[in-house]
């Protein structure tokens, strides 16, 4: 019985130096990809998270600063629509 527990302590050893083996050549692979894809991303001139919300705020602001000069315009048109009141003239004393 004791050969055929040294055979199988054997096999669990190549076994077990098989799986790290695989396992640093995942990590391995994982790596250069990962480092790949770091390359590709910065060649395609990409904006940052904080540069997108920085921008957005701004369209914000911008969008409800349009709204109020909008309402503005409207309210100036109306104004422009309806005709004002004439003042009345006043009666001038004649003087012959």
């Amino acid at each position: 019985m004791q050969p055929s527990n040294l055979i199988f302590d054997d096999l669990a050893r190549v076994a077990s130096g098989a799986l790290n083996a695989v396992g640093g050549v995942r990590e391995e692979f994982e790596a250069r990809i990962k480092e790949q894809f770091q390359r590709r991303l910065g060649d395609m001139d990409l904006v940052t998270r904080e540069e997108f919300e920085v921008v957005r705020e701004m369209a914000q602001k911008a969008r409800e600063e349009n709204e109020v000069l909008a309402a503005k315009i409207k309210t100036l048109e109306a104004a422009l629509k309806t005709p004002a009141k004439k003042p009345v003239p006043k009666p001038t004393k004649s003087t012959d």
